[in-house]
């Protein structure tokens, strides 16, 4: 599993560039629509601390320990987001789809979606994964309504996983997709896309 060869994932919503300093300006504006970086139960940059965010993935990156992306929309050319591939396993390849956000404005445009098929194909198809993974605060019920539409089963609950900056404890919810399921989440995920309004 390569994971310093870093492609980008292009679809007819969105584009999944590699992800470079040249993003930082758009990336605060897209955290500013809609003040992603104030909501308690994620972790998004706040637009101060963008660059060093831009430059601790690439530094893990630079490592082979995560595949990082800027998010595209086509429907306007913008930067709207970031999305990784992290947390990496080769002996038995599988990987987790994390550190993702998305600008309020492209929530709801089926770009989250696309923008998953085009990661899942190229874990699965590419990189040979038996399992893609998904983690998301129990808190965050729009994210765990996302990652379930997907059609990724949940695992189960990691409770008091982790501390959060604050110093609370955060209980973690763990989905996957496995590779057997793939074929069907993507006809799924691309049915989905065709009929949306």
């Amino acid at each position: 599993m390569d994971l310093l060869e870093l492609p980008t994932l292009s679809g007819s919503l969105v584009t999944r560039e590699p992800l470079s300093f040249d993003h930082v300006a758009e990336l605060c504006d897209a955290a500013n629509d809609g003040e992603l970086w104030r909501a308690w139960y994620t972790s998004i940059p706040h637009p101060e601390a963008m660059t060093a965010e831009v430059e601790r993935r690439l530094g893990l990156h630079e490592q082979g320990k995560m595949l990082p992306w800027a998010t595209r929309l086509g429907s306007t050319g913008r930067i709207v987001g970031m999305t990784t591939f992290m947390n990496p396993s080769t002996d038995a390849p599988r990987l987790e789809i994390g550190s993702t956000w998305l600008a309020k404005r492209a929530q709801g445009t089926g770009a989250n979606r696309e923008a998953k098929l085009l990661q899942l194909g190229y874990a699965f198809d590419a990189l040979g994964c038996i399992a893609v993974e998904f983690r998301t605060h129990w808190h965050n019920r729009q994210s765990r309504q996302a990652i379930a539409a997907l059609g990724a089963k949940e695992d189960g609950v990691l409770r008091s996983h982790s501390v959060g900056p604050d110093g609370a404890l955060r209980d973690t919810v763990v989905f996957s997709i496995t590779a057997s399921e793939w074929p069907a989440v993507r006809l799924g995920l691309r049915h989905s896309l065709a009929t949306r309004e």
